[in-house]
């Protein structure tokens, strides 16, 4: 069966992207910035944050996407190590969620370091609960997965068929299933993990 979440549009464009953004260091490192305005304009159009997001977040220009990431940068910075850790992720997104005066959405880290077996039953519990889950993966041994390598992206939906379980990526305006065990298992010791969401 498969569970998903409700995500916006902005024309043909499934969420917003990276490559939108004006600014060479934007392009190549906004990925954390992304994720976050993302998940800001999910909680503003589906569970009534609207302070959070752009007043017109229901029909966004894909200007309007690029000026809000830009108010999110400051929070969010490109840097030369990346946005390489989920606490760099859980307080910037904090500070801009205090700046904006909302205290109820919270965080809390979900390491690499866990197993696959856990990370599959926290997606579950994130999805059913109707939280998106910023990823993020650092190297990977799958070329395959060469696009998610030292990259932040949403998870906003999952399948449980038995004998694989998908999750739904989303990042550069499109969506992908794909298989979370050889997701997960990167084949490096550090390998980045999920930021969980929470509304009090």
């Amino acid at each position: 069966m498969i569970h998903e979440l409700k995500h916006f549009k902005i024309g043909y464009s499934y969420g917003g992207n990276q490559d939108w953004f004006p600014t060479f260091m934007m392009r190549i490192g906004g990925c954390g910035a992304e994720t976050a305005c993302d998940s800001s304009i999910y909680f503003a159009l589906y569970r009534g944050l609207n302070k959070i997001a752009p007043e017109n977040a229901a029909k966004l220009t894909r200007d309007d996407y690029v000026k809000f990431a830009y108010e999110m940068k400051p929070y969010l910075s490109p840097r030369m190590s990346g946005i390489d850790r989920l606490e760099i992720f859980i307080d910037g997104y904090s500070e801009f969620l205090r700046d904006r005066g909302e205290s109820r959405l919270t965080m809390t880290p979900f390491d690499g370091d866990n197993t696959y077996e856990d990370a599959r039953e926290i997606i579950k519990q994130q999805i059913d609960g109707g939280y998106p889950i910023p990823t993020l993966i650092l190297n990977h041994s799958n070329p395959s997965f060469k696009d998610y390598v030292w990259h932040w992206f949403l998870i906003n939906g999952y399948e449980n068929s038995g004998k694989d379980f998908l999750v739904k990526t989303v990042t550069y305006s499109h969506y992908r299933w794909l298989n979370l065990r050889e997701l997960w298992n990167t084949g490096y010791q550090r390998r980045g993990g999920f930021v969980l969401y929470h509304i009090d």
